[in-house]
């Protein structure tokens, strides 16, 4: 009796699909622990579990990578956080404090790395990334921009002074709030950030008159 062993043979499966998001999660916990220059696309290979040539191709290089997972950092965090300062329902310090606290949260949550990943990977930039430190630099002149945003609607509304400048107030949270990243790498706790954040709320009388 004859036997179709094609009906025995292991099918192959289908190839693995690649998962866009996921990949980019993955890179960016590599590049928010250690940075850019330090992380490699061998790295990033091994993190992502992808081939490299998918990665060459949906990226172009590690550059490309790196663009595509900060537009992720800032889609998953940084709009959703920024969002809550332009709650109509809160007040400038209830809205801000809302805001610093989200923050401190962030960065020190156990299910990401330390510090704010803009921050973090800015830190040890090396002058060949000077594309990278661009939009680094551009990023971080968003955030002051939308504290300053911010800031100008409750003077509008009366809440700050009219003859204070807004634009030295933002400068100042920027400054609070890189101090609470690196603060935050190392080892600082949320109920520590929490201080940080009170000790603002508390001077912000005076800062608005500034």
């Amino acid at each position: 009796m004859s036997t179709d062993t094609s009906c025995i043979k292991k099918s192959r499966g289908r190839p693995k699909v690649f998962d866009r998001e996921a990949a980019l999660d993955k890179a960016m916990a590599l590049f928010w622990q250690h940075g850019y220059e330090a992380t490699s696309m061998a790295h990033l290979v091994e993190a992502t579990g992808a081939k490299a040539p998918t990665l060459y191709a949906e990226f172009t290089n590690k550059e490309g990578l790196f663009k595509a997972v900060l537009d992720r950092y800032i889609a998953r965090f940084a709009q959703k956080h920024e969002a809550c300062l332009f709650c109509e329902e809160r007040s400038l310090e209830e809205a801000l404090e809302d805001y610093l606290s989200i923050v401190a949260k962030l960065f020190t949550d156990k299910d990401t790395p330390a510090g704010c990943f803009i921050i973090c990977t800015s830190s040890v930039l090396a002058a060949s990334s000077e594309d990278i430190a661009t939009v680094i630099k551009a990023r971080h002149a968003m955030q002051e921009k939308t504290l300053v945003h911010f800031l100008e609607k409750r003077q509008q509304k009366g809440e700050i002074p009219a003859s204070s400048c807004v634009h030295k107030l933002a400068k100042y949270l920027c400054c609070i709030i890189q101090g609470m990243s690196v603060s935050a790498r190392e080892n600082a706790s949320y109920a520590e950030l929490m201080q940080i954040v009170s000790t603002t709320m508390r001077l912000l009388p005076e800062l608005k008159k500034v």
